[in-house]
């Protein structure tokens, strides 16, 4: 371990050097300046561990020098004892003002020189070590709030899944929807009036809050949600209570933990995807932009899955017809700015849905059979 070093400023010779020798002889490294200017340059390159500051110095003095380490982020920790002629209180009041840790009065005593100096290294060594200490526990603290967010995510996420057992044909339509939400959310972040609210957090929280968008589905019957045609408008009308179904569980977890914005998300997607832009959707009938941005999104991402689709009452439409019918719909269903931002990278949304269909496709159409037993 190197020895601490030690910064002398002083515009009088004799004392630089005297200071000097005496503590390069208890194993000090010393760096000495006549200026405070000169010192403050060649501490933001080399901090030191310790700094003496003369008061009375042609130019900058050691009040203006010490107040200048202690605006730098980067030097105000650094100890600063002020050794000076100066005996009044007044100089001394001003020197712990300013951020001094200590004062010796000129002429000194060697063994006051040495004792203080060891004193406040050892103070400096000590705040160190709690600061790596509490870095290393907010370190530990973080990592393991990351991994029971992880668990969190990843069971929540199984839930959903859950909640489309039963109508998910495809296999793989919450993790389309994770990345379709995903792309359509970063291009919204390069475009002026969305980048101030797609910042990376919301782009990451959509991602994990948008399978929650059907979790209420659970509380719909399988004569319903199983039926092999188009459902009438009775039935139509229980379909769409799973908005309010599913707003309504997230809504009882968000209670318990209200700052929580991956479920406080999770709620506004639940609750507001099948709102539409013009105002003639459910179940608020909310319209523009009263309708929250991540529903926004979500309402064109599930209309573009349902599309995609094949279902007994209805074909699956290739990615180029399903993309003239979302833009028949810019304006009435779709917020126009997200219509358009989908327009850009629509290839994006192609790759997305066609490399998740090849991945079911694999999983149950495996290349070679299975010989057991």
């Amino acid at each position: 371990m190197s020895s601490p070093h030690i910064m002398i400023v002083d515009d009088t010779p004799e004392n630089l050097h005297l200071l000097s020798s005496l503590l390069r002889k208890a194993d000090y490294q010393i760096s000495a300046f006549p200026q405070g200017t000169l010192a403050l340059r060649a501490a933001s390159q080399r901090p030191p561990d310790l700094i003496l500051l003369d008061i009375t110095m042609p130019g900058m003095n050691g009040y203006e020098v010490c107040a200048q380490l202690k605006a730098d982020s980067t030097l105000r920790d650094i100890p600063v004892i002020f050794i000076s002629a100066l005996d009044d209180t007044s100089d001394k009041t001003k020197a712990f003002r300013v951020g001094g840790v200590d004062y010796i009065t000129k002429p000194f005593q060697v063994e006051e020189v040495h004792a203080r100096v060891n004193t406040h290294l050892l103070l400096r060594q000590s705040q160190q070590r709690l600061q790596q200490l509490n870095c290393n526990l907010e370190q530990r603290v973080a990592a393991q709030l990351e991994e029971i967010n992880r668990s969190q995510r990843a069971m929540i996420f199984a839930l959903a899944k859950l909640s489309h057992m039963r109508d998910d044909h495809t296999g793989l339509h919450l993790e389309r929807v994770q990345g379709l939400c995903r792309a359509l959310a970063i291009e919204l972040a390069t475009h002026e009036d969305f980048f101030h609210i797609v910042t990376a957090d919301f782009i990451d929280t959509i991602y994990h809050a948008s399978p929650l968008h059907d979790v209420g589905k659970v509380g719909i019957s399988d004569t319903i949600m199983l039926k092999p045609a188009r459902l009438t408008t009775e039935e139509f009308e229980i379909m769409k209570t799973h908005t309010i179904l599913g707003a309504n569980t997230l809504q009882f977890v968000h209670a318990k933990y209200p700052h929580n914005e991956f479920i406080k998300m999770g709620i506004e997607i639940a609750k507001y995807h099948h709102e539409r832009w013009d105002g003639s959707g459910y179940p608020c009938g909310l319209a523009g932009r009263d309708i929250p941005l991540s529903a926004r999104i979500m309402a064109l991402v599930d209309v573009y899955e349902a599309l995609r689709a094949k279902r007994p009452y209805k074909v699956a439409h290739p990615h180029h017809k399903a993309k003239l019918m979302i833009l028949e719909d810019s304006g009435t269903h779709f917020d126009p700015q997200i219509v358009q931002a989908f327009c850009a990278i629509d290839a994006a949304f192609e790759d997305i849905y066609d490399m998740n269909s090849r991945a079911t496709e694999a999983l149950f159409h495996p290349l070679a059979p299975c010989h057991c037993g």
